[in-house]
């Protein structure tokens, strides 16, 4: 069996486990730490460092970051301190770490699992994943190449980013019913598909669990349906990344 490791950072907690990447399926237990406050690059490194020896790991190892990503140098901070935007933190978590390590956007990171080996797979045209969580993340797919760094949770609705509205922590902080949290995100769908036209639209996050509840009261054009992994997205697109030593 083929193994990597995906660290997945979160505004509240870091992820990471052992993937088998044929089939994306967890090996033994994913582990978890809470995201340190204030989450400076150094910081989360460091928690990165934790979670890779509690796996026992010494190979190639992917982490993701909701943020821009840009030749494993951060360009953006979303939901982590600000400290991190110019920070080469590839560099820096493989100096924690030990490991030669693939940086990537969180939202990139769940995409390329989906399409490689989750919903998505063998679907061509115009494809949109997006996760809902902490924030919205997004991944753009064109005939199963990626367009990284979209950050789609961060288009201007509601006089502000569009996740502050729309993400699964807005239903949780508002105490919306699933008709009322669903009408926000209808709106939000249907400002991004004016803008791509996706022929697919796959919706993934700790709140796809619950996919039947709300996924009926959307109204998208596009084919809409549940990321495969949900949660675990991130953590095994992640393993991927770093497994093909390539940062998309």
């Amino acid at each position: 069996m083929s193994r990597g490791v995906g660290i997945d950072v979160g505004g509240s907690g870091i992820k990471g486990a052992v993937i088998d990447l044929a089939t994306g399926a967890v090996v033994g237990k994913r582990r978890r730490v809470a995201t340190p406050s204030p989450s400076t690059p150094r910081a989360v490194a460091n928690s990165v460092a934790r979670l890779t020896a509690r796996l026992d790991w010494h190979g190639p190892l992917g982490c993701t970051v909701p943020c821009v990503v840009q030749n494993g140098v951060v360009a953006t901070a979303a939901n982590v301190d600000h400290s991190w935007i110019g920070t080469d933190g590839a560099a820096l978590i493989s100096a924690a770490t030990g490991l030669s390590t693939t940086l990537l956007n969180d939202g990139d990171a769940a995409g390329i699992a989906e399409m490689r080996l989750g919903a998505g797979r063998g679907r061509k045209g115009v494809v949109l994943t997006l996760t809902f969580g902490t924030g919205i993340g997004s991944a753009l797919f064109i005939d199963g190449r990626l367009v990284p760094n979209t950050e789609l949770g961060h288009l201007i609705m509601w006089g502000g980013s569009a996740e502050h509205r729309a993400a699964a922590s807005a239903k949780t902080g508002e105490n919306l019913t699933w008709s009322k949290w669903a009408k926000r995100v209808d709106k939000y769908l249907a400002y991004v598909e004016n803008l791509f036209w996706p022929d697919l639209l796959i919706v993934g996050g700790g709140v796809s669990r619950a996919h039947q509840k709300w996924l009926p009261l959307l109204h998208a054009r596009a084919e809409i349906i549940p990321a495969h992994f949900r949660n675990n997205a991130g953590i095994i697109g992640a393993a991927l990344a770093a497994s093909q030593a390539v940062t998309p």
